[in-house]
């Protein structure tokens, strides 16, 4: 877990990490495939890797995937794909046969979800499971994390890796298509970008191992653990929560 000063810092902290990893990545295998994350979190991240960032990215040869996405057309206000689309894709020379959305405006969302499934193991033909490099990750308030609710059955999914689900009655748009934990566990390193207060009773709860419900504490990278970057507001109520420790 790290903290930094507030989003900005929080963001360019994650810029630096992901170059390195995609540098890495590029060198040993070939490609760098980045899951996005949706929210208005990570929207600073992509600015930058836009930005002063991007010259340090092989861009040709970034795979950029989704982990979860609301049941609109791509040029909806929530659509994920759009954030990203407007923040980062359009502003980098990536080519686009990298760009692999979620196809979530499909119906049934039984249909996209199964499109896009068939999407990563064509990625990943003959895998057992897709082998992502980063996939990025909010938290939300009610500990969820991609689309993955508490309660929902999928949450012990072990043979899909995309699934159509329903959100809870309090969201807005409750049809979602998401990774299931069989994708996103596969991935060689995962990084939680968490800011503000609001969703820190779940985050303690997801770091003190009393939420085991929690969908976001059974979030467990291939190599080790999540990394966890937290803003000032959030680690400072994180450490009230745990009473100054």
């Amino acid at each position: 877990m790290e903290v930094f000063s507030d989003l900005e810092a929080l963001s360019r902290a994650a810029a630096e990490r992901l170059v390195q990893l995609a540098r890495t990545a590029v060198t040993e295998r070939g490609r760098f495939d980045l899951v996005l994350a949706g929210g208005s979190t990570p929207r600073r991240l992509y600015e930058l890797l836009a930005g002063e960032y991007g010259d340090n990215i092989a861009w040709h040869q970034v795979h950029l995937f989704w982990g979860d996405e609301r049941c609109v057309p791509p040029d909806r206000p929530q659509s994920n794909f759009k954030l990203a689309q407007e923040t980062l894709i359009s502003r980098v020379p990536l080519p686009a046969e990298n760009v692999h959305r979620i196809p979530a405006e499909l119906e049934p969302p039984r249909e996209a979800a199964a499109a896009y499934e068939r999407l990563l193991r064509s990625h990943w033909p003959q895998a057992a499971w897709p082998a992502f490099d980063l996939v990025l990750l909010g938290l939300g308030a009610d500990g969820h994390t991609a689309s993955l609710f508490p309660g929902d059955p999928v949450l012990e999914e072990q043979e899909s890796w995309v699934r159509a689900v329903l959100a809870p009655p309090a969201y807005e748009i409750r049809q979602r298509i998401t990774l299931t934990f069989l994708a996103i566990n596969s991935a060689r390193a995962i990084y939680f970008l968490v800011s503000g207060e609001v969703k820190v009773p779940a985050l303690h709860a997801v770091l003190e191992q009393n939420g085991s419900a929690l969908p976001a504490s059974r979030v467990r990278p291939a190599e080790g653990e999540p990394r966890w970057f937290l803003d000032e507001a959030a680690a400072e109520r994180l450490q009230r929560a745990q009473g100054g420790r």
